[in-house]
């Protein structure tokens, strides 16, 4: 049985669990970090020595890294589904779920600002940057999706990365420029069940 270590409010434990839905996998989640521990037992550890979370267990063979995962599962359970099997369209995948990490730090302060902040202890200087930069970087996905429905073409692994993160984004208590070609693209996805199981929850 696969096993995966992480809460389900981690945008990147979403990532992973978001495709395994999508593949159809059968898999055990045990909550680990933040307010769960875990991450810092000796056992945890030996798997996993960056101490965060996801870590993924399939019948011994030990992966972390929420990208790495998705691409391990997409390539050994989803080949012609999540897996592109063009090369230009695999690279393309590629491309936007390394891009999703340089959005997730676009968007950061502002997350951790309006959502994991008391009121009386944000810093509106640093949300302001963010949700202006954030909105920047949405904008370079808004222009990509122009003639496309999803990031490379048909759905596949690369829009899971993103998407989580696009999710945070487009929840967050802030205003955001309109960018009706990114809106289309996250109103596809929210009509998958496995977004909608797994990632387009409250944040917290």
């Amino acid at each position: 049985m696969l096993k995966l270590w992480g809460r389900t409010n981690s945008v990147n434990v979403k990532k992973a669990l978001w495709c395994l839905d999508e593949l159809g996998l059968k898999y055990e989640r045990s909550d680990a970090g933040m307010q769960f521990g875990v991450v810092n037992t000796p056992e945890y550890r030996k798997m996993n020595p960056n101490g965060l979370v996801p870590t993924m267990d399939e019948d011994g063979f030990i992966l972390w890294e929420s990208h790495s995962i998705v691409r391990y599962l997409a390539a050994k359970h989803g080949k012609g589904v999540l897996w592109p099997m063009d090369e230009h369209t695999r690279a393309t995948a590629n491309q936007w779920m390394d891009w999703a990490f340089s959005f997730q730090g676009g968007v950061r302060d502002a997350f951790w600002g309006l959502i994991r902040t008391p009121p009386e202890k944000r810093d509106a200087q640093a949300i302001e940057k963010a949700r202006v930069k954030s909105g920047e970087m949405a904008g370079i996905l808004d222009a990509a999706l122009a003639d496309k429905m999803y990031v490379a073409g048909a759905f596949s692994m690369g829009d899971i990365p993103i998407g989580c993160e696009v999710q945070r984004w487009m929840r967050l208590p802030m205003e955001r420029p309109r960018l009706p070609n990114l809106e289309a693209w996250f109103e596809r996805l929210c009509a998958r069940q496995a977004f909608k199981k797994n990632v387009d929850l409250p944040l917290s």
